[in-house]
C-alpha cells in the first residue's frame, strides 16, 4: 500500500484545526438586556419576596390535586409531543455537529464486461475487475458556515426544551383550574340542594296559606318560581360537573369518565402567605421567554449561515482501493492505489440570491427580536395583573365569608323567632334561604380566589424545574 509522504501526512493532520479555528461569517449573538424596574414587582403588596417554589400546587394543601397533576405531567398526550419534538431537535443538534468532522465508508465492487477486441484497450473477451475501497469526503468549515447552523442547531434544541417545560407550567395550570372549578361546582350543586328544601317547604306554606284563605295566588306563584329557577340552576351546574369531570380526565391522559367516582373535597385555599419572588428572577424563569431568547440566537446565528454561501468552499476527498483483474487482487496490498481529490467552488455569480437570503435571515433575527421584547413585556403586565386580581379576590374572599356568618347568624335568630310565634315561619325560611344565597357567593369567591392563585403561579412560570 502507498504511505503518504511525512510533510504532506503533517499538512493533513493540521487541516481540522484550521478548520475548527478559522472565522465565522455573520455577527455573534449578544443576549438582549432585560428590562429594569426597581427590582420589585409594583403590585405584590405584602406577598413574600422569597423564590416561590416550583410545585406550587403542594401549597393548596390538596393531595387528590396533586396526584392529578403529577399523573397529567407524565400522560397527557400534548407533554409527550414536547418531548418528542426536543429529541428531535437534539437530533438535528448532532447531525448539525456530526458535519464538521469527515464522513468515512467502504465499498466493494465487481464489474464483468463482454467487449470487442481493442475497445477501450481491452483484448476480446470476457473481463472482470474486482475492488475494496475505503474512501472519506469532508467540506471544510473556512468561513464558520457549518458552526453557525450547530450554534442554529443549540439554540434550537434549547428552545424544545423551554417549550417542553412552558408545557408542565400551561398543563398544573390547567388541571388546577379545572379541579377548583369542579369543587366550586359540587359546593354548589350541595348548596342548592340545600335552598331547593327550604323553598319546597315555603311552596307548601304558600299552598296551606292560600286554601285557608290568608294566602294569594300571586305569593304562591312567586314560590313555585323561586323553586323552579333553582332546579334550573342544579341541573345547569350538574352538568357542569360533568363535563369538568371529563375535562380533568382528559387533562391527566385518561378517557372521559374516567373520574367520575372521584370523591368529593372541599374548595382548595392558597397558602396564607404567597412567594413571589422579584422580576428579574420571574424573567429569567418563565419558559416561553427562554424559548423566544432561544429563537432569537438561532435566528442570529441563520444570518452566519447564510452569509457564509458568499465565499469559496473547500471540499476533500481522498479513495484508497485494493482491486484488480482477478478475485484475490482485491485482498493484496500490492495493488493498492490512492487518490486526493480537493475540490474548490464558488458561487461568485448568482444574481442576487445569496443577497436575498442574508436580507431575509436579518429581517427574521429583527423579528425573533420583536417577540422576545414583546414576550418580556407581556410577562411583567402578566404578574403584575395576577397580583392585583389576587389581592383584590383576597378581599372579596374575607368580605364574602364574613357575610356568610352574619346571614347565618341572621337566619338562627329569625329560626328562634319563629318557633317562639314571634314571626312567621315563612320567615324563618326566608332567613335560612338568604344564608344559603350567602354561602353560595362565598364559596364562589373562595374558588375566585384560588383560581386567581392558579393564575398568578402560571403567570410566574412556576410548575417545572431545571434538571440537575
Amino acid at each position: 500500500m502507498k504511505r503518504v509522504p511525512t510533510k504532506q501526512a503533517a499538512g493533513l493532520a493540521m487541516l481540522p484545526a484550521l478548520a475548527l479555528a478559522g472565522c465565522k461569517a455573520g455577527p455573534d449573538y449578544v443576549p438582549p438586556q432585560l428590562p429594569a424596574n426597581g427590582g420589585a414587582f409594583l403590585r405584590a403588596g405584602d406577598a413574600d419576596a422569597a423564590a416561590p417554589a416550583a410545585r406550587w400546587w403542594e401549597g393548596l394543601g390538596d393531595p387528590l390535586l396533586t396526584g392529578l397533576i403529577d399523573r397529567g405531567l407524565e400522560n397527557e398526550p400534548g407533554i409527550a409531543a414536547a418531548e418528542a419534538r426536543l429529541r428531535q431537535a437534539r437530533a438535528g443538534l448532532a447531525a448539525s455537529r456530526a458535519a464538521l468532522f469527515p464522513s468515512f465508508s467502504t465499498s466493494a465492487l465487481y464489474v464483468y464486461a463482454d467487449l470487442p477486441d481493442n475497445a477501450f484497450g481491452t483484448s476480446e473477451g470476457n473481463n472482470e475487475f474486482y475492488s475494496l475501497g475505503f474512501d472519506a469526503q469532508w467540506e471544510l468549515d473556512l468561513w464558520g458556515g457549518q458552526r453557525r447552523a450547530m450554534e442554529r442547531a443549540r439554540a434550537g434544541s434549547a428552545a424544545a426544551a423551554a417549550e417542553l417545560a412552558d408545557a408542565h407550567v400551561r398543563l398544573s395550570a390547567e388541571i388546577a383550574r379545572a379541579y377548583t372549578s369542579l369543587r366550586a361546582r359540587e359546593a354548589s350543586l350541595a348548596l342548592l340542594d340545600r335552598r331547593h328544601g327550604i323553598e319546597t317547604r315555603l311552596v307548601e306554606i304558600s299552598r296551606a296559606r292560600q286554601r285557608g284563605g290568608t294566602g294569594t295566588r300571586q305569593e304562591l306563584a312567586g314560590a313555585l318560581q323561586l323553586a323552579e329557577r333553582t332546579e334550573a340552576e342544579r341541573a345547569a351546574i350538574a352538568a357542569d360537573v360533568a363535563s369538568l369531570r371529563d375535562a380533568l380526565a382528559v387533562l391527566t391522559g385518561t378517557a372521559p369518565g374516567s373520574l367520575d367516582d372521584l370523591d368529593n373535597a372541599e374548595i382548595p385555599l392558597p397558602p396564607e402567605q404567597v412567594a413571589v419572588g422579584d422580576p428579574a428572577a420571574m424573567l429569567a424563569r418563565r419558559p416561553d421567554i427562554l424559548a423566544a431568547e432561544r429563537r432569537l440566537a438561532a435566528a442570529t446565528a441563520g444570518i452566519g449561515v447564510e452569509q457564509s454561501r458568499r465565499f469559496p468552499s473547500i471540499s476533500l476527498m481522498g479513495l484508497i482501493g485494493i482491486g484488480g483483474t482477478r478475485l484475490g487482487d482485491a485482498f493484496d496490498a500490492d495493488q493498492a492505489a490512492t487518490l486526493a481529490l480537493p475540490q474548490l467552488s464558488w458561487r461568485f455569480l448568482d444574481f442576487g440570491r445569496t443577497g436575498a437570503a442574508v436580507r431575509g435571515a436579518k429581517a427574521g433575527r429583527d423579528a425573533a427580536l420583536a417577540d422576545y421584547e414583546a414576550s418580556v413585556l407581556g410577562a411583567l403586565q402578566d404578574v403584575e395583573a395576577a397580583l392585583a386580581r389576587f389581592g383584590a379576590a383576597r378581599i372579596g374572599f374575607a368580605r364574602s365569608a364574613q357575610s356568610a356568618n352574619r346571614a347565618a347568624e341572621a337566619a338562627r335568630l329569625q329560626d328562634m323567632r319563629a318557633k317562639a310565634g314571634a314571626a312567621a315561619p315563612a320567615e324563618g325560611l326566608q332567613g335560612q334561604r338568604d344564608a344559603v344565597n350567602a354561602r353560595l357567593a362565598e364559596a364562589n369567591d373562595r374558588a375566585g380566589l384560588t383560581l386567581a392563585y392558579v393564575a398568578l403561579a402560571k403567570s410566574l412560570g412556576l410548575g417545572w424545574q431545571r434538571p440537575d
